[in-house]
């Protein structure tokens, strides 16, 4: 994944004053970020860090419905998108609710509008050596005819262009599915098994992200090794090389933020401490929350360290309707009911009737290799008609070897955004 690290300029100074030494060692390589910050107005800033806080929320809630042990991989970015564009028809307590649960407390339709219009736009333009697309459609019932102001602020906001299709026919699936498989290059083929004919509208989030390590793992360091996970364990292939990094350590957990492409994405990989797992890291996280001026953020406090990285190869695929109560349940806990509710829904804005979500599904899958990691998610919703300090220093050092589950976290740093949420047990 790429680089996600906001630089201080003490971060820099001591960047800059290691560099000699940094020159004199062939085997280790630099990770240190620098900074290029994507703007965002003073409200933005305050919907990014508190909608990183529906994410966190959002992943401690999958993780404590699903008690398998396997892996997971979400992006609760793409559920917020599809969320902002049912809101931006909904009025009431059904918008109050979708905005507070989100982070965009009552911040009304056309800040958030604005704000998810800024992330499609510039986010993608952050890193040019980073691939990201973030993508939204609209799938319209052909007996039903969208609202004008909608049908405008879903081209104008969401770059969505809604679609007509004959529910009732079987190509109505195969377009769908068509566009999801398109938009992810292939990652997620499908979100659909079939078309509910009665359904008023389908709409759809896809968010697609690849990019190389800033400095990419050697292949031939790649060895297999023990990994510690629920049955007494299994061999992995765990990539390895020596980083000169940002790194954190605490009574919970031992983290580091490895860059990709110019270092402002970043993966942030965090392993419990001796005595601790993934629910305590997990826990924290959405305790303490993730800011992006580092004010609530786990890598707080993180200085610069030689660290002899080992992580493993591996792959992972998520479906929301793989856990209990799916994605609407999960929702639901964390706060948001009326949009769900036929007969209390306030979703008069959308077409020539009123409506409300009927289904709501994220499938998820995620590639990290030597070369760098690839990921993609998908949201559909169906929606029903209703009623430091710069003096020369010894580099300390520190081993950082992933080979029991962790969490990991990718994102961006000038804004804190979070892209994707993932557990890894090796299983």
């Amino acid at each position: 994944m790429n680089k996600i690290i906001k630089i201080m300029t003490m971060m820099v100074m001591s960047s800059m004053m290691l560099s000699c030494s940094l020159s004199k060692s062939k085997s280790l390589v630099s990770m240190l970020p620098e900074s290029k910050p994507m703007r965002l107005t003073e409200q933005q800033k305050v919907f990014a860090n508190d909608n990183n806080g529906f994410t966190l929320n959002f992943m401690k809630t999958v993780n404590n419905t699903d008690r398998s042990g396997k892996s997971f991989i979400y992006s609760p970015l793409s559920i917020t998108y599809v969320l902002a564009m049912v809101n931006d028809a909904a009025t009431g307590a059904t918008e109050k609710e979708i905005e507070q649960t989100l982070g965009f407390h009552e911040g009304g339709i056309q800040a958030v509008n604005e704000y998810c219009k800024n992330l499609i736009d510039n986010l993608p333009k952050v890193d040019q050596k980073v691939q990201l697309n973030i993508a939204n459609a609209i799938f319209l019932n052909q007996n039903h005819i969208l609202k004008e102001e909608f049908r405008q602020d879903m081209h104008d906001y969401y770059d969505a262009t809604a679609e007509a299709l004959d529910f009732s026919s079987k190509r109505a699936v195969g377009v769908i599915n068509g566009w999801c498989d398109k938009k992810t290059n292939g990652m997620i083929p499908s979100i659909l098994e079939k078309v509910d004919p009665n359904m008023v509208s389908y709409l759809l989030n896809a968010i697609y992200f690849k990019a190389d390590w800033t400095k990419k793992f050697n292949k031939k360091n790649t060895k297999t090794e023990f990994f510690a996970c629920e049955g007494g364990g299994k061999k992995l292939p765990m990539m390895q090389q020596k980083v000169l990094i940002r790194y954190v350590k605490n009574n919970t957990y031992a983290a580091i933020d490895i860059p990709y492409g110019n270092e402002l994405w970043s993966m942030t990989v965090l392993l419990p401490e001796e005595g601790k797992t993934t629910d305590d890291v997990i826990n924290l996280l959405a305790e303490t929350g993730w800011a992006g001026d580092y004010s609530r953020h786990p890598m707080r406090g993180a200085q610069t360290y030689e660290v002899d990285l080992k992580l493993p190869r591996f792959e992972t695929s998520s479906d929301t309707d793989n856990l209990d109560g799916s994605l609407m349940g999960l929702l639901k806990k964390m706060g948001i009911t009326l949009v769900f509710e036929g007969t209390n829904t306030e979703i008069p804005n959308m077409c020539d009737q009123p409506a409300y979500i009927n289904m709501i599904r994220q499938k998820a899958k995620i590639k990290v290799n030597e070369e760098g990691s690839e990921a993609a998610a998908v949201t559909a919703s169906g929606l029903l008609g209703g009623s430091a300090a710069g003096s020369q220093r010894t580099i300390p050092k520190a081993d950082f070897h992933a080979t029991r589950p962790f969490v990991y976290i990718i994102n961006e740093h000038s804004s804190g955004i979070i892209l994707f949420v993932g557990k890894f047990t090796g299983m």
